[in-house]
């Protein structure tokens, strides 16, 4: 065990955990940020994505110890009243459903537009692409990010 200071939305964190400890499972179970959702374990399917110093992360096989000193910003870091542009073009669109893996869905397209305030179709597909959506919601999805880039952006 040790003790690591993080960076989370803005906010100073210290907890006592291993520094081989996924991101994922000290940001659930050591802090209660709950948003962000466990998938596959693999960094394969997206759900658990993260930004690190504004780029998208799969938080489930990033250890703990190797973003010291990183910003981190989850779900729950963009607006206790979804009031984010991402948030709410994702409302405007009806982009959920079941809604497991729309906060790594958020957090990819809010990098995306920090990136690339007006992107391609194709830029959005790359940005998104293994990101998985069960319920295939993919086009609503594009649409929000289109709205968001429409709308002026993100800020």
């Amino acid at each position: 065990m040790a003790i690591l200071t993080l960076s989370i939305n803005g906010t100073r964190r210290t907890v006592d955990v291993s520094p081989d400890t996924p991101l994922l499972w000290v940001l659930r179970d050591a802090l209660g940020l709950t948003g962000t959702k466990f998938g596959c374990g693999q960094g394969l399917c997206g759900s658990c994505t993260v930004l690190i110093n504004d780029k998208p992360v799969r938080s489930c096989v990033t250890t703990v110890g190797s973003i010291a000193g990183a910003d981190i910003l989850t779900i729950e870091g963009l607006s206790p009243t979804r009031s984010h542009p991402v948030q709410k073009a994702w409302i405007a669109e009806e982009v959920p459903q079941c809604g497991y893996c729309q906060p790594g869905q958020i957090m990819a397209a809010v990098a995306l537009l920090k990136e690339k305030p007006h992107p391609s179709d194709a830029e959005i597909d790359d940005a998104m692409n293994g990101i998985l959506c069960r319920c295939g919601t993919y086009r609503r999805i594009k649409k929000a990010v289109r709205r968001v880039a429409e709308e002026g952006g993100v800020r």
